[in-house]
């Protein structure tokens, strides 16, 4: 929605709030098998992808969510080395993935081929890891690739979808969570992105409630900046299988990589709740 030539607007109704970006063009537009895109040129923000008039990824601060959907992830692991990400179209999950020593494969799966393509036309920045050897890169329905996985065949889960509503709203059911469940080896972990913590508590409740429910035994909540987001403010939800989360500092501490968001101390204030979350979701609270 926009409101005038000159801006791009995205209204979040049940809030009564809108983020807006200044644009100086609109680069693309098209109907896909699956959905609307966008790429607009902005002012201040490089270029922007919407889908269905919703922000998806921006040059500017895309880091914050690709860097906290993965590394906080990986180094709550003992060893990550097989991976599946499920939606992450414009690669930049892919990326911070194969980033990790440990990282022996990554599946990507998303299901609309266009996301990825236009990707790599105009956020070729994230795409920098597409042809790396360890990472497949496949355009069919994630959720019947889940279902067809192995048993305790994958390290790590990644559900980097849009919000629950249209082809993403598959991703948030009990059944797509037990079929992560049983592709997970024992010390497994799910993490799926999981709204705004102040607007969607509701849907935290229900991602709480649905992880228990499928067996997960344990869930740890990290939350970050998303300046093009509703509220300005998102999080990651993660669920063990068995309970336990390994925070490797050490590792984190000395990662043979550069970040532009995270490090080991973000790792861990990223972690710490305010006291309507704990009071919310009493499953979030630290043991």
């Amino acid at each position: 929605m926009s409101l005038d030539q000159t801006w791009f607007s995205e209204s979040y109704a049940p809030s009564g709030s809108a983020f807006s970006l200044k644009i100086t063009d609109k680069i693309h537009s098209e109907k896909s098998e699956f959905q609307t895109i966008d790429i607009y040129q902005t002012e201040t923000f490089g270029k922007l992808m919407v889908i269905d008039d919703c922000t998806m990824v921006s040059t500017r601060d895309n880091f914050f969510y690709h860097e906290m959907m993965t590394h906080p992830l990986l180094f709550s692991h003992k060893n990550p080395e097989n991976i599946l990400i499920i939606g992450g179209g414009d690669c930049g999950t892919l990326q911070q993935t194969l980033k990790h020593p440990t990282t022996q494969s990554v599946t990507q799966i998303d299901i609309d081929e266009r996301v990825t393509e236009l990707a790599k036309i105009h956020f070729p920045e994230l795409c920098t890891e597409n042809n790396d050897p360890r990472a497949t890169i496949l355009f069919e329905d994630g959720i019947n690739w889940v279902r067809k996985a192995e048993k305790n065949s994958l390290d790590i889960i990644i559900v980097d979808s849009t919000e629950p509503e249209g082809p993403g709203e598959v991703l948030f059911t009990d059944e797509f969570y037990s079929y992560c469940f049983n592709a997970l080896k024992d010390d497994g972990i799910l993490a799926i992105q999981s709204e705004s913590p102040f607007y969607h508590v509701d849907l935290l409740k229900t991602l709480c409630n649905r992880f228990e429910n499928v067996g997960f035994n344990a869930t740890r909540l990290h939350h970050y900046p998303q300046p093009i987001y509703p509220s300005g403010w998102w999080s990651t939800l993660l669920a063990s299988k068995n309970g336990e989360f390994h925070f490797r500092k050490q590792d984190a501490k000395q990662k043979p990589f550069e970040t532009n968001y995270y490090n080991a101390n973000i790792h861990e204030s990223s972690k710490a709740l305010p006291e309507y979350l704990l009071k919310a979701l009493p499953q979030l609270k630290q043991k």
